[in-house]
């Protein structure tokens, strides 16, 4: 080897040391876990002192809020645009995936497990939505989403390709379904009804809701959901209350009532029922999710109008999961124990998509639903004995008026 060659070699050797180290240093960064949000004090529902319910975890709007592009992939790719959801309304969790009905766009997918977020892949060509309004996700993985724009609900099956479609455009305007056993029960808010399909067929077997006593009837039917006996509540934004029927049809009972005060309606959407059968009904107008017992009388509420954590702007669908609670863990305050995760979607502001979870204190003990409902009755009636005191606040109503 010449001196020449020699010298060129050793002059070259730190500098290629120099660049692997650098790549090396991208690559970790590149690898790297995202860091966990910085946190401020945890935001309970009802605040402390009071023994807390619900806390607020966290928010998913976009891209930003889950991927965490490294230095490594800005400097070769460039920065990834932050898509975020426009509209949304329906959102549904599944196998480590939220999946986010935007209304102006398609259904977002924020996949936790492998921090990415994307569209629902097979809503093209024969799966394409116009106007998807809701989604449910059944237990095999089925999503049904409904687009009353293109007048069907949509079926994709467990690993998001398109599977079928159930109804004829034109004729409805399918705004919810559900499954429940062999059947799909349909929210049709032009028709004001609920039908019920046959799953095999895509037959209609029968419908809920247009007959019997005009008291006994729906109007405007936006959101249903069952509960674990299978009774079917349907919310009715023109009858300011949510209706229960049995799985057949019969009119059971009725929740709410037009008002501002607690346990009263303004602008009722979504809800959902949990497994010991407390309803939860979000309206749109108090920005905030009221929580009744299975009766129909009111336990409490949470959010409230607002920017802030834990508050809602014109919130839309609530939805509850308990299989993906691992996920969101780190977020619990010290000792809150969560039981179950709550959905709830802002249709504007910062925070499209807020995460909370229903759970309890660890080491405390809860009073029972029946005597909660004491405490409020007492609570009731010492504020009536004594008219001076100060009137508890209303839920802050929205002076939204946009659907």
């Amino acid at each position: 080897m010449s001196p020449n060659a020699e010298n060129t070699k050793k002059t070259q050797a730190p500098s290629a040391r120099f660049a692997l180290s650098l790549f090396l240093l991208f690559l970790a960064a590149a690898c790297s876990t995202p860091p966990r949000p910085a946190a401020g004090p945890p935001v309970y529902f009802p605040p402390l002192p009071e023994l807390p319910r619900i806390q607020y975890l966290t928010t998913f709007s976009g891209r930003k809020d889950i991927e965490e592009q490294s230095s490594f992939n800005r400097f070769v790719v460039g920065e990834k645009p932050n898509i975020k959801i426009d509209k949304p309304y329906g959102v549904a969790m599944s196998g480590g995936k939220i999946y986010v009905c935007d209304t102006n766009a398609s259904v977002a997918v924020f996949d936790l497990e492998n921090r990415s977020f994307g569209l629902l892949k097979g809503a093209v060509g024969p799966g394409s939505l116009r106007q998807p309004v809701n989604i449910s996700i059944d237990e095999e993985g089925k999503k049904y989403v409904s687009d009353p724009v293109r007048g069907q609900i949509v079926v994709f099956d467990k690993n998001d390709e398109f599977s079928k479609a159930y109804g004829s455009a034109g004729s409805w305007r399918p705004v919810d379904a559900v499954r429940y056993g062999e059947n799909l029960y349909v929210a049709d808010n032009g028709n004001g009804l609920i039908k019920v399909f046959d799953l095999a067929s895509g037959q209609i077997v029968r419908t809920i809701g247009d007959k019997g006593d005009p008291s006994e009837r729906l109007d405007r039917p936006t959101n249903i959901a069952f509960d674990k006996e299978g009774y079917l509540y349907v919310t009715d934004v023109a009858r300011f209350q949510v209706v229960k029927f049995d799985r057949d049809g019969h009119f059971r009972s009725t929740f709410g009532s037009a008002g501002d005060s607690f346990g009263h309606f303004a602008r009722p959407k979504g809800i959902a029922v949990d497994r010991d059968g407390r309803l939860l009904a979000v309206d749109a107008s108090f920005n905030n999710v009221q929580v009744f017992n299975k009766d129909g009388r009111i336990l409490l509420f949470f959010g409230q109008g607002g920017v802030n954590p834990g508050d809602l702007e014109l919130p839309a669908k609530v939805s509850i999961d308990y299989d993906n609670v691992k996920y969101f863990q780190r977020y619990a305050g010290p000792g809150f124990r969560i039981d179950y995760l709550i959905f709830v979607t802002n249709q504007f502001g910062d925070r499209r998509v807020n995460v909370f979870a229903s759970g309890k204190q660890e080491g405390k003990r809860y009073p029972t639903d029946e005597e909660l409902l004491k405490q409020i009755e007492d609570r009731r009636k010492q504020e009536l004995e004594s008219p001076k005191s100060a009137e508890p606040p209303a839920p802050e109503k929205s002076d939204a008026t946009r659907p």
